[in-house]
This record gives structure tokens, sequence and C-alpha cells, in this order.
């Protein structure tokens, strides 16, 4: 089973916390890599961390919350091999598993409730990448990694 590494900004708080005991409750292993109270945190630094952890564990995939899902996107397509998907509704996310291998979730805390959150994460999670002509595109997105972004985990 993959394991699953979550975070969220304060923005993104309470959506993080209930979809963490909804991944708990399907036997999924998280590992959530903050914040633990609703504080104010620039997303940034959150995002990081998660992209991060996601580009160096084999079998991992990541979901990030804040207030709008658009902003953890942002940062966590920074680091090399993470495709991160805003998904606030269940077409996007079926769409960014299957034809965009994402790794990465990004939903909007301040957008979606509790559940369409448990819906869109479900799709997600079980959506398999299709591969054929989307391999091919993936395969260019991977070429542009490789032409402008490092590889920080070497």
């Amino acid at each position: 089973m993959k394991k699953i590494i979550i975070g969220s900004d304060h923005g993104g708080y309470q959506l993080k916390e209930e979809m963490k005991n909804f991944l708990l409750s399907k036997s999924f292993f998280v590992s959530d890599f903050g914040i633990y109270k609703e504080e104010p945190v620039d997303y940034p630094d959150i995002a990081q961390l998660v992209a991060e952890a996601v580009a160096k564990e084999n079998n991992s995939v990541g979901i990030i919350v804040d207030g709008a899902g658009i902003g953890s996107s942002i940062v966590a397509n920074k680091v090399k091999g993470i495709r991160a998907a805003v998904c606030n509704d269940i077409y996007s996310a079926r769409n960014s598993r299957e034809h965009n291998d994402a790794n990465i979730l990004t939903l909007g805390g301040k957008i979606i409730g509790p559940g369409l959150m448990q819906e869109i994460v479900t799709v997600w999670l079980n959506t398999s990448f299709g591969g054929d002509r989307h391999k091919r595109r993936i395969d260019k997105i991977v070429n542009l990694e490789n032409k402008y972004l490092k590889d920080v985990h070497r």
C-alpha cells in the first residue's frame, strides 16, 4: 500500500485533519508533515516538505490542503519528479491521475467540504495512470524537468 504524505497551512488545517481521520479509517499509512494546530504558517514551507518527501520516497503520494489548493500546487511543482494537481472536483481528480500521473493532490480547504473531499481523495487514490499516449506526454514533462530543474535529493 502506498504511503500518503499529507500537510496543510492554516487555511487547510481543518480539512486536513478530517482527511487524515478518513484515510486512517480506510487503513492507509499516513505521514502528517503539519501543521498540527490552527496557526498561521506560510504554505510554501509545508508544500516543500511534502513535495521533497514524495520525490524521495518511492511508492508514496502526497496530499496538501491550503485555502484554494493553488499555491501549494505551484510550490510542489518546483520539485523535480513532482506532478501536483489542484483538484477541487472529481473529474479533475480522475484526470490528474489517469492522464498526468499526478503524485501530489492539492485541495482547497476554503472551497470544498468534508464530503466532497472524501470523494475526491477516494477517486484520486483509486485511479491508475492510463499509460499509452499519456506516457509520451509525461516523458515530455520529464525532459523539461531534466533541462530546468536540479535534483536536490542526491
